[in-house]
């Protein structure tokens, strides 16, 4: 009797600690995901400077990177449905639309000397359906 009662314990114990460490591990990846995003919804919420673009897309390729994203043919990151982010950039100037890797490719400190002083705003964001991570970005000048 006392063996069968013992081995009730061991198995509720263990049913516990695996509900606890599974629970920790949402909890976890749920932080993860929110710190994720604010590191991009910062700069969603009011206007900011050419500086701070060359942040964004700087966070982005660095996440890009990270995750190993693969690359186009053109050089651009190829879209998944999980990790990648991508942001686009609409310069009034040019009245063109403009690729974080392009931008990018013309050397950041060069964008960031020509547009330092020029506001930005967010006015579009997405997120991935699978983990709720930011995936797009669309920036648009305004000044």
């Amino acid at each position: 009797m006392k063996r069968i009662i013992c081995i009730i314990c061991v198995i509720v114990i263990c049913i516990v600690l695996s509900i606890t460490y599974a629970y920790s591990m949402y909890q976890k990846n749920g932080n993860e995901i929110k710190k994720f995003n604010n590191n991009f919804l910062e700069y969603t919420k009011t206007e900011f400077y050419g500086n701070e673009l060359a942040t964004i897309i700087n966070l982005a390729i660095d996440n890009n990177e990270n995750y190993e994203i693969p690359k186009d043919s053109k050089g651009k990151y190829i879209v998944d449905d999980s990790y990648s982010v991508r942001v686009d950039i609409y310069l009034r100037d040019t009245e063109k639309e403009y690729s974080m890797e392009l931008i990018n490719s013309g050397e950041i400190s060069n964008f960031v000397n020509n547009y330092s002083n020029i506001k930005f705003k967010c006015t579009k964001v997405e997120y991935h359906k699978k983990t709720g991570r930011i995936s797009y970005l669309y920036i648009e000048q305004i000044s």
